[in-house]
Formats: structure tokens, sequence, C-alpha cells
């Protein structure tokens, strides 16, 4: 099976890279922008034709979610533009297109996780160019799977994990924010997941979402306070809320995820948040 990644560098770009020895079946082709720009139709559909691949795996994203709100038309073309172009294309040369999406297109006002056929309700201009970004796929798309994801973190690239250790480390004491609740996802678990299921996957008509994340649930203060006390670092933490910690883009307070679909289709079973991050950190730290 031929498989293309786009977006190689980002974290899940290369935990894909990174579990690609045990799965030998599959020949990989990686790409980031400065190999294929995904924002330039004709440039693609060039690549695309005079390659033959069944499955494009695009990791490619615009992830600043507060940078988006200075400059949203980035946002847009990377985050929907972008997946309407492999959309239209996966029809053109039949390949699936498997796409990540993310839990801030939730308006965080739920009493429940959300699942797959909830209403969006993006709070900032990056939640809204990846909810746009999912509306081209289920117009433009005959067979696609998109993965809704959250807090994705990994031992590689600038994600909270990181950050967290790095400011613990220059600091006695940090200010996290604990009213926003979600689910920190390795990035590694998310990789493997899509892997595994790819053949499954190939099978699939139509569009279908599916949610992945970790299990559990977590603040962002709770996800500080487990990184440090498993790095053992010496640092205080503690808790705020969002409005003592003002950002240009509106964050979610809920965005957990109903996982069923997933589990109950495929059979598989995710890892609480909590193990994923030792994992983590012991590959990260050593």
């Amino acid at each position: 099976m031929n498989i293309l990644i786009t977006g190689s560098k980002g974290q899940l770009g290369k935990s894909i890279q990174k579990l690609s020895p045990d799965f030998g079946e599959y020949k990989f082709t990686y790409t980031d922008v400065e190999e294929l720009d995904i924002t330039n139709y004709d440039g693609l559909a060039a690549f695309l034709s005079s390659n033959k691949f069944d499955a494009v795996i695009n990791c490619a994203a615009y992830t600043e979610v507060d940078k988006a709100e200075d400059e949203p038309e980035k946002a847009m073309l990377i985050n929907a533009k972008a997946p309407g172009y492999l959309s239209e294309l996966s029809k053109k040369f039949g390949f699936l297109l498997i796409h990540i999406s993310t839990d801030y297109i939730f308006d965080g006002y739920s009493n429940r996780p959300y699942i797959e056929y909830d209403m969006p309700g993006p709070l900032s201009y990056y939640a809204k160019s990846k909810t746009d970004g999912e509306k081209e796929i289920l117009l433009k798309a005959n067979r696609a799977v998109i993965f809704r994801t959250s807090w994705l973190y990994s031992e590689f690239g600038n994600n909270f994990v990181k950050t967290i250790i790095r400011l613990a480390n220059e600091r006695d004491a940090l200010n996290i924010i604990d009213d926003q609740v979600g689910t920190p996802t390795y990035a590694g678990d998310l990789a493997e997941v899509i892997l595994k299921l790819l053949p499954e996957l190939t099978k699939t008509l139509g569009v279908q979402i599916y949610h992945y994340s970790n299990e559990g649930k977590a603040s962002w203060y709770d996800f500080a306070k487990e990184i440090i006390r498993i790095s053992e670092l010496k640092c205080k933490v503690n808790p705020i809320e969002t409005k003592d910690y003002p950002l240009p883009a509106a964050r979610p307070h809920y965005s957990l995820m109903d996982k069923q679909k997933i589990i109950i289709k495929f059979g598989i079973s995710i890892p609480d948040w909590k193990d994923s991050l030792k994992i983590c950190l012991l590959k990260y730290i050593n």
C-alpha cells in the first residue's frame, strides 16, 4: 500500500515516521511544505497525478491558535482550502483521504462528551478554519476519514509538555488554567491507531468521522501537574481561571469527546492519558 504523508515535519507526521519500520507492508512518501505545498492546487494535482497513492494522510495544518486571530486568511488557506483541494483530487485519483481535525470545533457548552454528529460551534478563527476544512471534505470527497483529536503532544516539535518542562526548570511556580477540560493525547497513540486501522479504513465509502483522544479527562492545570510529577521537577503549580490569563483566541471550557464509535467499530483499546504521558516523557527525557 502506497501512502503519502503531508506535513511530515509536524508532531503526527514525525510520529508516523518513527512507527513506520513496524509497518513494512506500507510504502511511505513523506512531504512537508518544501516538497509539496498543499495550498497550491496545480502543483498538488501534478504531484498526485505522477505518483499513485492508495491513501493520503494529511498531517499538514496551521496550529497557532492565537496567531490565527491576526492572520485568519492563512489559517483558512491551510486548514480549509487545502483539504478541499485534497478532497477533489482524491475523487479524481482514487485515493483515500485521511484528515486530522480538532476538539476545538466545539463551543464547550455541552454537559456530556461530544459525539461525532454534534454541531460544531467554533469560538476562534483557528477553530472556524478547522470546521470549514471538515465541511470542504464532507462536500467534495467521496472516500475520506476525519479523525478529531485533542491537546496533541509528543517528543517532537513544540507543545505543551515541552513548554511546561522548560518553564518548570526556569521558575519556582507556574499559574496554569484549571477551567478548560479536555483530554491530552499522545501523537504516538494516534499515529499507531491510524496505521493499524489503514487496511480497514481503505474500505471506507463516503466520509466517516471518528473521535480519537486518549482516555480520561484533565484541565491544563491537571496536565501540567502530572508532567511535573512524572519529570520529578521542583516547581509549584497554581490553578487559575481563563479570565485571569486572557489570550487572543477563545477556547472551549469543555471539549471531551465520546470515542465509542471507533471503539465499537474497530474493537480498539485506548490508553489513559497519564499512562501515555509517562511513555512520552521517558522518550523525551532519555
